[in-house]
């Protein structure tokens, strides 16, 4: 055998067994075994069921971890992990702190907690937010993202409100997989209809169709390779093919994108269609312009929330802004720059915090605040001007802060007017339209990400352009300046927070196109630094406005300014009194008379007006001006204003000669002094009528404001109905979550109270359950015959029913057992002869605690007659046995004796106590204990032989010589398991 052995494994050249190599190579196995994914699965009403109807059409080795996030009541006990081991042979838990997630298990959130994940390890929280305000599944979908980044997966299914929605974001982010239960399946479908909205969503489908979906993913997931050869041959060749499709569908290049990143989102966009090669995705491209619409917004994800990274505007609004503020010296406006700003949450967030600054700090007057907020995706920015978020913004915003900025809108959250109005939104490409200048923050995090080097460094430089002298940059937590120290020093390395710095080293500013135009073929590289058709006449039109145009104010209809060009002080200055920029007010002696009239003119006919020659009192001078009033026809985002031109006139030298004579030579006629009190009745009825107007503007202006007031009554009225809703809509979900584990439960205790029922009716067992005052709680039907049960007898004492049982100890045995614990066990016959097994024992319920005592009676009457039958045959056997000469041995399995005939006592001189029990070979002095005879002894019952005739010869103590033949047979039992020995002694010896 061992030379069979060695054939079939020969050492190996290095000179080490099979079975020294095998835990190397095991070893080597683990070290390569790529990571599983996590799947986070939210849901709220109706989301037991789609988690029941998820698992049902899940197999249980996908080799992917499941945590289950849901609205649970906190004062409740969750039945959920319980519920869903039914739909699903993986190992359903309830999350603990610090366990480990496995590949193939499921773990579901404990009620009144907040999940979180850390380097594989569930956490649990205690909830921040107050009851109905909470949003577990967006908290457990955040720290998903960020614990496992591309190997993280959400699931979101039934349920009411919004919670998922800002989660699913971040897991987008982090090139991580959404998948929503389409909302036409879910039972209730608030939560996958706001997911859908979102624009995140990879996969949509009912609860049964998901599984697949999310399998065919994971079949087709790409399988991570180092950075360096991602760019692969096949790479090169398709992203400029991309690039173009991309460019002249939306305008926007991507070129300098890292191509990383464009590669991660192009096999995101292939595993969702299922294709095997980046060519096949092209002709996809082509084929469906729809889908290049879908792969822009994947390479757009912005995904931002408020106060994201709660340290950096700590330090914001604690050190830097109000270091900023103490360092001004004059009253220019403070200005802010946030491009690719997503949705508007971080430019919202620095309006708050630059807010709170200017209310803490001790200015005497406080600058005017102007945040200009920019992104290229234009649905972003209409989404950012709405200033509306959903109510699961409650988690990243203070409670004060929501009451303090926000206004309950619906379901969700409005930003105030008094932060809302510091904001200026615009559609902007950072890569190619000019940036804003004279500014003293910019912020722009997570964007240098997603670019190469070179565009880095450019735009850097763009930025340090656009500051003020130590004017503030802030960056994402994983950017850097790089080698541009010398234009930015660091005030805080933790949130990367720069200063500008004044170098004598200036950066080279390299300006992009205002827009990438749309040309039907990449542009060669020849032709790219080339002025186009289009830049000539633009650049021309710049200059022209630079240098010619004249001055001018954009109005609306009521003459309040909002637009002002050029130097107007000549024209238009300041009322005495509370500031007001109507230009009515605003107009100089000279200029009002004409400019009312002409107003009112250009507003009813909505034609142009010109008056010509005004004579407008400058600073004790007067000076001719023509003044032109244009309303705008477009774009349609201007019509109901119009546009002020003034247009002063030089004077003659006609003019010059005429003035010097009127001052040499003053002349005064009757005619004009008449004339002069005409004008001056004129403009006192003017100036009366203009005081008029303004005081029905007070009047109306205080009408408004009490209107205002009204309204603000009514929104506090409706924002407490609001939060009264939601906090009801969070029982609801809560009361929905309980009823449908309780309709589950109820379920389970049926089928089990209907196994418990044919269990019980089919043993043979008779079964008598017992309170703990000993009344009857249930019997069996085979109790009946012990006791005269009739069906009214369920909660009588036991005592004061009749047993055909011949014993009177049975309640005092029940009573027993229900103080002391103690089981109670008994054999007892009953009037008609049978005999019973009766055990008395106490009922435990699962809590372990004691419900009374349960009584079984087990009949055992043919096994009492079959123990008297054996009995007697034990007793004839051993008559039979003590009547024969011949000494006889009865040996167990294990060759001990148990019993002997009254002859071996006799002849070998031996009493029952040393013999019985004891091995046959430690019988005497040992005299049996013979190898050949131990052998053939040992065979006898295992393998069911006999032998005859065995020779044995000894010099017995007391006896002397003695020649024996010792004949063996195998007795009782019939398998090889069991059985006894019958060892018979003949003494042979012949006389002497």
């Amino acid at each position: 055998m061992a030379k069979r052995q060695q054939e079939k494994e020969p050492v190996p050249k290095t000179g080490k067994t099979p079975a020294e190599q095998a835990p190397a190579r095991l070893t080597m196995t683990a070290s390569h075994e790529p990571a599983f994914y996590t799947v986070g699965m939210g849901g709220s009403a109706g989301g037991l069921e789609a988690f029941g109807q998820f698992f049902a059409h899940l197999p249980p080795n996908t080799g992917m971890a499941f945590v289950l996030v849901s609205h649970l009541d906190p004062t409740h006990k969750a039945l959920l992990a319980e519920l869903l081991q039914h739909s699903t042979q993986m190992k359903v838990t309830e999350a603990e702190d610090g366990m480990v997630v496995r590949p193939n298990a499921v773990y579901v959130i404990p009620p009144n907690t907040d999940l979180s994940i850390k380097n594989g390890r569930l956490h649990l929280l205690e909830p921040s937010a107050p009851r109905g305000l909470r949003m577990p599944i967006d908290f457990f979908f955040r720290q998903l993202a960020a614990d496992q980044h591309d190997k993280a997966i959400a699931i979101v299914l039934s349920g009411m409100g919004s919670d998922g929605t800002l989660g699913i974001k971040a897991i987008k982010e982090n090139s991580g997989l959404v998948l929503v239960q389409d909302p036409a399946s879910a039972k209730f479908a608030a939560m996958p209809e706001s997911a859908r909205n979102s624009g995140r969503v990879d996969v949509m489908a009912s609860a049964e169709e998901l599984p697949v979906r999310l399998l065919q993913f994971l079949a087709r997931a790409p399988v991570p390779v180092p950075v360096s050869t991602v760019v692969d041959d096949e790479s090169n060749t398709a992203l400029p093919n991309v690039f173009t499709l991309l460019r002249l569908q939306t305008g926007n290049d991507f070129s300098n994108y890292k191509p990383t990143t464009i590669l991660r989102r192009i096999e995101r966009r292939m595993n969702v269609h299922q294709l095997d090669s980046q060519a096949a995705y092209v002709r996809y491209l082509r084929d469906h312009p729809q889908e290049v619409d879908l792969l822009y917004k994947e390479l757009l994800i912005g995904v931002t929330s408020f106060f994201r990274d709660r340290g950096l505007f700590d330090y914001l609004g604690q050190t830097a802004i109000p270091a900023l503020l103490s360092s001004r010296a004059d009253d220019r406006p403070l200005r802010v720059w946030v491009p690719a700003c997503s949705t508007g949450e971080e430019a919202y967030s620095i309006a708050i915090t630059i807010k709170e600054s200017l209310a803490r700090s001790n200015l005497a007057r406080q600058p005017k605040v102007q945040i200009f907020a920019t992104d290229i995706d234009s649905d972003s920015i209409s989404k950012a001007r709405q200033g509306l978020f959903s109510a699961s913004i409650a988690a990243d915003v203070s409670p004060q802060r929501l009451e303090r900025y926000f206004v309950r809108d619906g379901d969700g959250y409005r930003v105030g007017k008094e932060i809302r109005e510091l904001v200026v939104f615009a559609p902007q490409n950072l890569l190619g339209d000019p940036p804003f200048t004279k500014l003293e923050i910019v912020c722009c995090r997570n964007f240098f990400i997603y670019v190469n080097s070179e565009m880095q460094q450019k735009l850097l430089s763009l930025m340090h352009y656009s500051l003020i002298p130590r004017g503030l940059l802030i960056l994402g937590s994983a950017e850097s300046i790089g080698n541009l120290g010398h234009l930015f020093a660091p005030l805080d390395k933790k949130w990367k927070v720069f200063q500008r710095q004044e170098t004598a080293r200036r950066p080279i500013l390299e300006m992009s196109p205002l827009h990438v135009p749309r040309e039907p073929s990449p542009v060669p590289p020849a032709e790219k630094s080339l002025p186009t058709s289009t830049d000539i006449p633009y650049a021309a039109q710049r200059a022209l406005l630079d240098f010619y145009a004249p001055p001018s104010v954009v109005v609306n209809s009521e003459g309040d300014i909002v637009y002002v060009n050029g130097r107007t002080g000549r024209y238009l200055e300041p009322s005495s009194g509370k500031v007001n920029i109507n230009i009515f007010a605003m107009a100089r002696d000279g200029l009002r008379e004409e400019l009312v009239p002409a107003f009112r003119k250009a507003k009813k006919d909505k034609a142009t007006v010109v008056v010509s020659g005004i004579q407008v009192n400058c600073n004790g001078s007067h000076i001719s001006v023509n003044l032109t009033i244009q309303p705008f026809v477009e774009p349609a985002n201007l019509l109901g204003t119009y546009l002020l031109i003034f247009e002063e006139q030089a004077p003659t030298p006609e003019q010059n000669q005429a003035r010097k004579k009127k001052a040499t030579t003053k002349r005064s006629t009757a005619s004009a002094t008449e004339l002069e009190d005409r004008l001056r009745a004129t403009q006192e009825l003017l100036q009366a009528t203009m005081e008029e107007k303004e005081a029905n503007q007070e009047e109306l202006r205080s009408l408004n404001e009490e209107l205002q007031s009204n309204n603000e009554e009514l929104q506090s009225t409706n924002e407490e109905l609001t939060t009264s809703k939601e906090e009801l809509q969070s029982l609801n979900e809560e009361m929905q979550s309980v009823n449908a584990e309780l309709r589950d439960k109820l379920d389970e205790q049926s089928q089990t109270n209907n196994d418990m029922a044919n269990l019980l009716n089919g043993i043979e067992i008779a079964t008598i359950f017992l309170d703990s005052h000993l009344c009857v709680k249930r019997f069996t039907p085979k109790a009946t015959r012990i006791v005269n049960f009739i069906a009214g007898d369920l909660g009588r004492p036991l005592h004061d029913l009749v047993t055909k049982l011949k014993y009177n100890r049975l309640v005092e045995d029940a009573r027993q057992v229900l103080e002391t614990l103690i089981p109670q066990e008994a054999q007892l016959q009953d009037l008609d002869g049978h005999w019973y097994q009766i055990r008395v024992l106490p009922y435990r319920t699962t809590d372990n605690k004691i419900d009374g005592v349960v009584c079984t009676f087990t009949e055992i009457t043919t096994l009492k007659q079959a123990e008297a039958e054996l009995q007697a045959a034990r007793a004839l056997a051993e008559n039979v046995i003590a009547t024969i000469r011949e000494p006889l041995l009865i040996l167990d399995a294990n060759l001990r004796v148990v019993s002997a005939s009254r002859s071996f006592y006799s002849i070998f001189q031996q009493n029952r106590t040393a013999t019985e029990g004891r091995l046959i070979f430690d019988l005497g002095d040992r005299q049996w204990d013979i190898p050949e005879l131990r052998k053939l002894l040992e065979t006898i019952l295992p393998e069911n032989t006999t032998f005859d005739d065995f020779w044995v010869e000894h010099d017995f103590p007391r006896l002397g010589p003695r020649v024996l033949l010792l004949n063996a047979r195998r007795v009782l039992g019939n398998d090889n398991q069991s059985g006894l020995i019958l060892l018979a002694i003949e003494d042979v010896t012949k006389p002497t």
